[in-house]
């Protein structure tokens, strides 16, 4: 099934524009995309190692969840999906917001940053996407980052204390 996504302008103001996933959008031109990091009352992220036949960082390891917004989805109900097909659970992020947000080159990028407890046996991971994925300290996905098996995201060590800072939990 092919993935069309919404497009916004520059104020992120949907426009009345879908393009199909992959296809090029036209300068002032943007889509959104989700990150969902689940932390639990640890301070362990669940993290997931992409599979190797990704086109954008296989094999790598990232945030517990993440994607594009598909057209007619909103940024709570495209992290709820991401969550759903990528490790197999459900969120409800109908109380929650996006912790922060950032424009990028193309688009959007909507980061939630939540509390939930579940054991990795509920997992059901999407094979396609996901070859793995574990509760991860501050330690282990530093570690990780630095040797470059992490998406490099460059404020991954911030998170763990966003979490905190922003009244998470």
């Amino acid at each position: 099934m092919e993935e069309y996504w919404d497009i916004y302008d520059r104020e992120r103001k949907k426009t009345e524009v879908c393009r199909k996933r992959g296809e090029q959008l036209n300068p002032g031109e943007y889509h959104l995309i989700v990150h969902v990091c689940i932390f639990n009352h640890k301070n362990e992220l669940m993290i997931q190692q992409r599979v190797a036949s990704k086109k954008s960082w296989p094999n790598l390891w990232d945030v517990s969840a993440a994607g594009c917004v598909q057209a007619g989805e909103d940024s709570r109900q495209a992290a709820e999906r991401e969550v759903r097909e990528e490790l197999g659970i459900q969120v409800d992020l109908s109380d929650e917001i996006p912790k922060f947000s950032f424009s990028f080159e193309h688009g959007f990028d909507d980061w939630w940053m939540i509390q939930r407890e579940f054991s990795e046996d509920e997992l059901s991971l999407q094979k396609e996407e996901v070859k793995t994925a574990h509760w991860a300290s501050r330690e282990e996905v530093m570690k990780l980052y630095q040797s470059g098996c992490f998406i490099p995201y460059h404020f991954c060590e911030k998170l763990f204390d966003m979490r905190e800072s922003m009244g998470a939990y």
